[in-house]
């Protein structure tokens, strides 16, 4: 789910849920919001962002704070083709060099 998934699709996901904080990951795009009367927080991707490049992490404490760290794409995606990885050339193209844009992955993640 994302952060535009409408709040009555995820009640049910989080009906038994009795921690105030739930991290999440899986859609790649970071994000803050309340299901119900429980915090909601997906950390983002570090290796494999949508829209803006860099990584997306979060700081964990007596609250929540989402973080954005810049780095160098180009030595990034030098450093993934110099791996044994068979789709290094395509992946650091694809998902370093030009990530996919934001609202292109909320379509395909969003019900």
């Amino acid at each position: 789910f994302t952060r535009l998934t409408p709040e009555d699709r995820l009640l049910p996901a989080f009906a038994g849920v009795n921690v105030p904080v739930v991290i999440c990951g899986r859609t790649h795009m970071q994000f803050d919001r309340m299901i119900g009367k429980t915090r909601i927080v997906n950390a983002g991707s570090v290796g494999m962002p949508y829209g803006e490049t860099g990584a997306f992490w979060l700081l964990l404490g007596p609250d929540v704070h989402l973080r954005h760290t810049p780095y160098d794409l180009a030595k990034a995606a030098s450093r993934i083709r110099d791996t044994n990885y068979p789709q290094a050339e395509e992946f650091a193209a694809r998902n370093v060099l030009q990530t996919p844009s934001e609202e292109e992955m909320l379509e395909r993640f969003t019900p």
